[in-house]
């Protein structure tokens, strides 16, 4: 009877979908089920006796030695899923969209099988394939990473939107104010931009919109922090920057804006913008106040005669 239930037990065990293995101390193979051996294309008789790495050199060795090792000595299970190891085989995998995968994903189970005095003899493993799950769950996070970028960018020139650009200006603000450090801040505006929609049509001022955020993201630093405050109106956050150094960025910005080629309908539509340039200082007691220094010298860069930049003064 007892063999009869051994046998029946080995049956079911090798017809299982998951993959297992029993391995003794020195990485032998002492088990090899049917799931191992279509994947692997190595048979029973292929694998018994001999050690796992020399059966598969790309397998990780040192790590499988250790995490075998750790369940002999505590004498528990351990585990390992996809997210921290994709696989321990490469199994290839039969799913016609791989999403990104080339092989099997994987979790793995290492459990200590005792002898009758309790004593680790060898260590069962077990290969899930997590294929599906794995795919499905990489394609939710990277439709969240996709909708979150979405949530923060403007969806016609691609730079940050008003909320995310103000909520980053907020921090900025706070920082600068806790740390003692400088922060200054660009605003501007395209100069007649009324006249380039009536004149070339809605079409041809969305694309200067494009041209100008992309052209903006080009001129900066890498520190600054760029995004489109509404209609025509763009923000550039300048940590760690005083007006001098502002007012250097300030005209850089002009002058690329005024080079900028775009042409609508064979006719070249020429840009300029007019900036006001603002740094933060104990007068200024909000990030919204910043903004207003900073808007009050773009109007009277307007006032000027537009396509150029005047610095906010508090005297």
């Amino acid at each position: 009877m007892k063999d009869m239930r051994s046998e029946a037990l080995h049956h079911v065990i090798d017809r299982l979908d998951i993959g297992i293995i029993v391995l003794d101390r020195e990485l032998r193979v002492l088990f090899w089920n049917r799931f191992m051996a279509a994947n692997s294309a190595k048979t029973v008789t292929d694998v018994l006796g001999r050690r796992l790495p020399e059966l598969f050199p790309e397998l990780p060795e040192r790590w499988l030695r250790k995490k075998v090792e750790t369940v002999f000595v505590l004498k528990n299970q351990a585990f390992t899923s996809w997210e921290q190891r994709p696989y321990l085989f490469r199994f290839r995998h039969n799913r016609p969209i791989t999403g990104g995968a080339d092989y099997m994903f994987q979790n793995c189970t290492f459990i200590p099988c005792r002898d009758h005095a309790g004593e680790v003899e060898s260590v069962a493993v077990t290969v899930q394939d997590v294929t599906d799950l794995a795919i499905a769950q990489r394609a939710l996070a990277d439709a969240r990473d996709a909708l979150e970028q979405s949530s923060r960018l403007d969806g016609l020139t691609g730079i940050f939107n008003r909320r995310h650009w103000e909520h980053c200006l907020a921090l900025e603000f706070k920082r600068s104010r806790r740390n003692g450090s400088v922060l200054a801040l660009i605003m501007f505006d395209l100069d007649h931009f009324k006249s380039i929609n009536d004149r070339y049509g809605h079409l041809a001022g969305d694309e200067v919109l494009r041209a100008v955020g992309r052209r903006l993201a080009q001129v900066v630093r890498e520190t600054d922090i760029v995004g489109r405050y509404g209609g025509e109106e763009f923000g550039v956050i300048l940590p760690e920057c005083d007006c001098d150094g502002a007012a250097v960025l300030a005209e850089r910005i002009r002058i690329a804006m005024q080079e900028l080629e775009i042409v609508c309908d064979g006719l070249r539509i020429p840009v300029t913008v007019s900036l006001g340039v603002a740094q933060s200082e104990a007068t200024a007691e909000s990030h919204e106040a910043l903004i207003g220094h900073a808007d009050q010298a773009l109007y009277c860069s307007k006032r000027s005669g537009r396509n150029t930049f005047r610095i906010h003064r508090n005297d």
